[in-house]
């Protein structure tokens, strides 16, 4: 017997999938503004000359970029209240985020950071700026336009990661997919409505992020 597709159960909760498309792009976008930072601060310490800086930082990025986010989901929202700090589900998912984000941007970062001719720093002494106005007002904004095509993957890679939030119940697009389609069991309408609203969504933030490179690309 064959299958008639319907949508009309899709439809009837088409606002939840929106608002669940919402929450999503909204812990993506704090996890990334915050694992940015994290990332920018790795990425310094990587690409010093302090051991002091370079180790800690390694074992940062090499532990949490060889582990599956699904773990450190879990073990953010199960077990850390265990050892007595609680954070509600959304907290707790943004954190492991930005924690994991943070690793992946360093290493973006860094490569952005050893594109750097070290001329650069030496002409910004020469003026007279210190070494962290150097970091700020010179290093850090080339840098910055240097990576955007690899940021650009890496923060779609990252709001789809966002779909992992469903684990622990967040009622993210994914989350909201799976309720659709338990109380309504159309489950391939369901699920070709979700790919296409990630899809989507994915397609418009890589051409936001072309926009912004083409507006920040250096004239020839």
């Amino acid at each position: 017997m064959g299958y008639t597709l319907n949508f009309a159960a899709v439809w009837r909760n088409f606002d939840f999938l929106m608002s669940g498309l919402a929450l999503s792009l909204g812990l993506a976008i704090i996890s990334i503004l915050i694992g940015a930072l994290i990332g920018l601060i790795l990425a310094f310490a990587l690409t010093s000359k302090s051991r002091m800086a370079v180790i800690p930082a390694q074992v940062y990025v090499t532990v949490i970029r060889n582990l599956p986010i699904l773990v450190l989901v879990l073990f953010a929202f199960f077990a850390l209240p265990q050892m007595g700090f609680r954070l509600d589900k959304i907290k707790s998912f943004v954190l492991v985020l930005s924690i994991y984000s943070g690793a992946y941007l360093a290493e973006v970062f860094r490569s952005g950071l050893l594109s750097i001719p070290k001329g650069l720093s030496e002409a910004g002494l020469a003026i007279g700026l210190t070494p962290m106005q150097i970091r700020g007002s010179i290093i850090a904004p080339l840098m910055l336009r240097n990576v955007l095509p690899s940021l650009s993957s890496t923060i779609i890679s990252l709001f789809k990661d966002t779909s992992l939030a469903a684990a622990i119940a967040v009622p993210e697009l994914t989350f909201a997919a799976r309720k659709i389609n338990v109380e309504s069991f159309r489950v391939i309408e369901t699920w070709m409505v979700t790919s296409a609203l990630y899809v989507v969504t994915c397609f418009l933030i890589a051409a936001l992020m072309r926009f912004v490179e083409r507006r920040l690309a250096l004239p020839r």
